[in-house]
């Protein structure tokens, strides 16, 4: 599998506005908005499979997808005659979890309106979100297994994850630990490293499974089960 290098709009000596107005531009249409949210499930579509989420015809696909390469947003990688988008990384998703959160906000008191499904749990590119994330992130805020300003794991915090099986890198190219704001819940639930290396368990222990497709996550029987006793939860 290679990567397909691409160029960015902008020149080097460009300013920091320019370059910001750039990326705000790419995001501004709904079909590229569309094509961003799908590519949050932390995994990578034909563009073909975007075209259809996106409800768009595939030669305008191919448009969108060519001014989100351009301003880094997405990376194309290619393996055989196929070609595979996802996003540029996790601080793309970061950038577009957060999006979603100003353009929910609303000074009338707050009312969900994401779909039962997604609000309970879903990927968070590479980490879980929603309503149970929010839950288990309390527990280890509350069990000290979180700093409280959610950037690190404690000592006993990491004792904890090794005990579980959620395997940290020791040397991880992105923060350690952070609290990253839920958009549904607008609460905190964890990101980093430490969110990924929380998904990673809880898929491969088949506690949760993912809908093909989706961002929605369905926790199953045994997973109620283990996430109760690890986290303190009611599942039933």
């Amino acid at each position: 599998m290679n990567f397909l290098h691409t160029e960015y709009d902008s020149e080097p000596d460009e300013s920091l506005e320019k370059s910001m107005s750039l990326v705000a531009s790419a995001i501004s249409d709904p079909s590229r908005v569309s094509i961003l949210c799908a590519l949050m499930d932390g995994r990578a579509w034909t563009a073909t499979e975007l075209s259809a989420v996106a409800g768009i015809a595939a030669s305008t696909t191919s448009g969108h997808l060519t001014r989100l390469l351009s301003n880094g947003l997405v990376i194309c990688l290619t393996q055989g005659r196929h070609r595979y988008y996802s996003l540029a990384g996790h601080h793309i998703a970061g950038l577009l979890e957060n999006l979603m959160g100003v353009s929910m906000r609303s000074h009338r008191a707050f009312t969900p309106g994401t779909p039962v499904v997604l609000r309970y749990a879903r990927t968070c590119y590479d980490h879980l979100a929603g309503e149970l994330a929010v839950k288990i992130y309390d527990f280890m805020l509350t069990e000290q297994w979180i700093e409280s300003d959610g950037n690190a794991l404690t000592s006993a915090g990491k004792a904890h994850f090794q005990h579980i099986g959620a395997v940290l890198d020791p040397r991880p190219r992105r923060k350690p630990c952070c609290a990253c704001l839920d958009w549904s819940e607008r609460r905190f639930h964890l990101g980093g490293d430490a969110g990924q290396a929380l998904m990673a368990l809880l898929l491969q222990k088949e506690w949760i499974t993912r809908t093909p497709g989706y961002r929605e996550v369905s926790v199953t029987d045994s997973g109620r089960i283990a996430l109760s006793r690890l986290f303190s939860l009611n599942l039933s």
